[in-house]
């Protein structure tokens, strides 16, 4: 973790035709049955009006693959600046996600050229514009593969914390992002630490870490409402021991008083105690404090 820090990793048709049971109806026995009720020629206008519109949904569809044909034409004939400078234009015009595949395009048109390399870098940007979080990655990632060593490879594993961190949501959803944010926001840190992403990437790490906290923090909560405090206390001593250096240690501290005391042990209550009295400062004798009661292995803490 940043400034010295560390923590354990412990824990993207329409069918016609259909037939009717029992066989087909012609047209005159629909008119037949429509005049009965007055309703003459009716169910054929409604039928005619249903297939038009069938006729021109496939029109539209058809006319959009041709227009994607047109377009991947159109980029074949063009060289590979023309197609980087078009990217841009989709890029001013709001539309990301074209622009972010013309980019890419380059990649498998001129995969020798420069614009390559830096059309590969700008469609992890784009697609990542788009939300489109898996796509960015894996363009930053090949990025990172194809050009380890280049100026911009700080910026491509950045992009690929972001498509984690950018997706991290309430506490109360799984952590599985939260920790893959860390591993990459981690990697920034270590493997570009002079670059200009590593200052926010230390910001994004610890807004990432204690996010962990404050859910371990609710499921702790959670148990010590209801009186179940061994679970309780295994969920605080995590916070106070794994991400001792987050807002939520204070908290936890306190929690882990209740706790105690609600089991009858007050001894490791007042401990819990002293150390919240102490305040921050004390949080690292703390941790050792109670990482040695663990390994004594207390019974009550097996939730």
């Amino acid at each position: 973790m940043p400034g010295g820090q560390s923590f354990r990793f412990s824990r993207p048709g329409i069918v016609l035709g259909t037939k009717r049971p029992g066989g087909t109806t012609t047209r005159a026995e629909r008119q037949v049955a429509a005049t009965a009720t007055g309703q003459t020629g009716m169910i054929d206008r409604l039928s005619s009006r249903g297939l038009l519109l069938a006729l021109a949904l496939g029109v539209a569809l058809s006319g959009c693959g041709k227009k994607r044909d047109v377009d991947v034409r159109q980029l074949e004939t063009m060289g590979p600046e023309d197609i980087y400078r078009s990217a841009e234009a989709e890029m001013d015009r709001g539309r990301a996600k074209t622009a972010a595949g013309r980019w890419g395009e380059i990649e498998r048109l001129h995969p020798y050229s420069e614009f390559a390399k830096r059309g590969l870098i700008m469609s992890a940007f784009a697609y990542h514009e788009d939300k489109e979080y898996e796509k960015s990655r894996a363009a930053a990632k090949r990025f990172i593969e194809f050009y380890p060593a280049d100026k911009d490879a700080a910026y491509a594993q950045y992009l690929a914390a972001l498509s984690y961190y950018d997706q991290i949501d309430a506490i109360g959803r799984d952590q599985a992002l939260t920790f893959e944010a860390l591993s990459e926001l981690r990697k920034v840190i270590e493997l570009y630490p002079e670059s200009e992403y590593a200052r926010s990437a230390r910001l994004k790490f610890d807004l990432a870490f204690d996010h962990l906290a404050a859910k371990e923090m609710e499921v702790g909560r959670y148990y010590l409402k209801r009186g179940y405090y061994p679970a309780a206390i295994n969920r605080f001593r995590t916070v106070v021991e794994d991400f001792q250096t987050s807002s939520h240690t204070p908290e936890a501290l306190h929690r882990l008083v209740e706790a105690y005391a609600g089991l009858g042990l007050y001894g490791e209550a007042q401990t819990a105690a002293a150390i919240l009295g102490h305040g921050l400062a004390a949080h690292g004798e703390g941790r050792v404090a109670l990482s040695r009661e663990r390994r004594a292995g207390e019974p009550c803490c097996s939730a």
